[in-house]
């Protein structure tokens, strides 16, 4: 089976810069900082509610719990959002202060109005690999990639199973890439 490319830091930065380019350019980058720096899958970005990352005083949370019919394999579970995470989350919010009014709804809304569903967030992630040439690329290549750098940066593979709400190691592994980053890294360690 095929799996989508991990993007290395630069290409990642060009992939927002494409945000930039579109007519929701704010919505895009959310969706892409979901991707990429929560390692969300598209149905998740595309289910995730206001009321998910923001609590009533309108603040972003640490963590969001999310429901079984939010998640892929019906397991609820709960995200860690980090402080670039968070920060993107409030900007959003802050520039778009109307989500706040209805926390139930999506946070990320299509231009028809209402939430994205799953296969309009993989086309938006398309489109926007497109713009920058990265046709190989899926919706997908921004989760690989959030768990690559975590085991590129000496996470320990037990924890990024968990990060990715993973049942089994096996599946956690098969998301992982050896770059060159990681090799670097290994035989530095001897002598």
């Amino acid at each position: 089976m095929k799996q989508a490319p991990i993007l290395d830091k630069k290409q990642y930065k060009a992939l927002l810069a494409a945000t930039k380019m579109t007519r929701h350019s704010d919505r895009n980058r959310l969706a892409v900082v979901l991707s990429f720096g929560a390692g969300l899958r598209a149905m998740e970005i595309a289910a995730i509610t206001v009321a998910d990352v923001i609590d009533a005083n309108g603040d972003v949370k640490e963590q969001a719990f999310l429901k079984k019919h939010q998640v892929k394999g019906n397991k609820s579970g709960t995200i860690y959002l980090s402080d670039g995470v968070r920060a993107e989350i409030k900007n959003y919010a802050q520039k778009h202060s109307y989500i706040l009014a209805c926390p139930s709804q999506a946070l990320l809304q299509s231009q028809k109005g209402g939430g994205f569903n799953s296969k309009t967030i993989q086309h938006l992630f398309k489109r926007l690999f497109k713009s920058i040439g990265m046709n190989d690329c899926s919706s997908h290549s921004g989760r690989r990639s959030h768990l690559t750098s975590l085991n590129d940066n000496g996470v320990n593979i037990r924890t990024i199973q968990a990060i990715a709400r993973h049942s089994h190691l096996n599946t956690t592994a098969r998301y992982l890439s050896v770059t060159d980053t990681q090799i670097k890294n290994a035989v530095n360690l001897v002598f």
